[in-house]
């Protein structure tokens, strides 16, 4: 790896829709759950808790046959408004650390945070403060990989699960991919592995050590992928989704804070900064359209408030956070955000060919 060590996280929920079920539904705890379709409707299960694994139940199994393998089991029907509302929260907590994410789905996302300066700049720290965050914020469990590249991210969040981590530094990648099974390379499917095993493949090790023109006779575009796994290879980038339309800082304190010039000392010093680097890397050009506070309270109620502004400035804030503060009513705030609204991507486009 050339040039400077990405730092990849991999979030991935744990059994999320049956943890949301469990949250939610104390009686379902500690019993065998399931989150899908009726055995008389012939459905299939989305997921189930640690609990019905134990059974060998897993996603995407009929639900008779998870009923046969344990008949105690309890399947509920899926609440798919509750799960979304709940992923746009977990969202959320990303964006407080990185603009650069990759939802892969409602329950799982990668995050490239190298040129984070937060928790000192260190990926492991802040893969823990956002499985903290998910957990005050949410009574959910993540799990979390870190490592220099995406594949071996997503490998890592799987290996200590639940409401585990695996952090896999850059001078172990080589020795880490070539004790793994080629079962656990994203994209390795049942009847996949069943060729590698007949073909003699069995580790990323098996891989590395072969003729590459050969894996790629055998298997085409497969091996090719592979053969790039096993060599710790693996450039893709973080795709992000759509075109951002906002940018945004926050803090959540461990301890409240109250006055006008405690919140202006974490904006100056903190807040502001990395809301510059931030807008730097979504706009480079930095137009925008507004910019605005967020607070939340200890008792939880949550107050913004914007003004038009067309180029980022730290004392403008000043007046922005004056006003906010009228709404305080004497309560201790344990959130302090800012946020920009950016200029459309066409109008900026527009603007510069004229």
């Amino acid at each position: 790896m050339d040039g400077l060590v990405r730092k990849i996280i991999h979030i991935d929920m744990d059994c999320f829709y049956a943890a949301v079920e469990m949250r939610d539904n104390p009686h379902y705890r500690g019993r065998p759950l399931a989150v899908g379709g009726s055995e008389k409707q012939r459905g299939v299960l989305s997921t189930c808790n640690y609990e019905a694994r134990k059974f060998g139940i897993h996603s995407a199994m009929p639900t008779a046959r998870a009923l046969k393998l344990c008949p105690e089991l309890l399947v509920v029907p899926g609440r798919m408004e509750v799960y979304k509302e709940v992923s746009i929260h977990i969202r959320e907590i990303f964006s407080r650390y990185t603009s650069l994410i990759e939802p892969l789905s409602l329950d799982e996302a990668y995050l490239d945070v190298s040129d984070s300066t937060l928790c000192k700049g260190s990926a492991t720290l802040i893969a823990q403060a956002i499985r903290d965050d998910i957990w005050r914020e949410l009574h959910l469990t993540a799990s979390a990989g870190v490592a220099p590249i995406k594949f071996l991210a997503k490998v890592a969040s799987d290996l200590n699960k639940p409401n585990g981590q695996c952090v896999i530094p850059p001078n172990q990648v080589q020795e880490v991919i070539d004790g793994l099974s080629l079962g656990k390379l994203p994209g390795v499917g049942k009847v996949t592995l069943e060729r590698l095993n007949q073909a003699g493949y069995f580790y990323c090790r098996d891989i590395r050590a072969s003729n590459y023109r050969e894996i790629l006779e055998t298997f085409g575009r497969l091996g090719d992928s592979l053969w790039k796994r096993s060599h710790g290879i693996d450039d893709r980038e973080i795709v992000v989704e759509r075109e951002r339309k906002s940018v945004g800082v926050e803090r959540t304190f461990s301890e409240n804070i109250q006055s006008y010039d405690e919140c202006w000392q974490v904006i100056e010093q903190r807040l502001f900064p990395e809301l510059e680097r931030r807008l730097e890397k979504a706009q480079p050009n930095k137009l925008i359209i507004k910019q605005g506070i967020k607070l939340k309270f200890a008792d939880f109620q949550q107050t913004t408030i914007e003004h038009i502004q067309h180029q980022l400035e730290l004392d403008d804030f000043k007046g922005l956070l004056q006003d906010i503060l009228k709404r305080q009513k004497g309560r201790e705030i344990r959130l302090l955000g800012l946020s920009v609204i950016l200029k459309p991507e066409i109008e900026t486009k527009q603007l510069s060919f004229f």
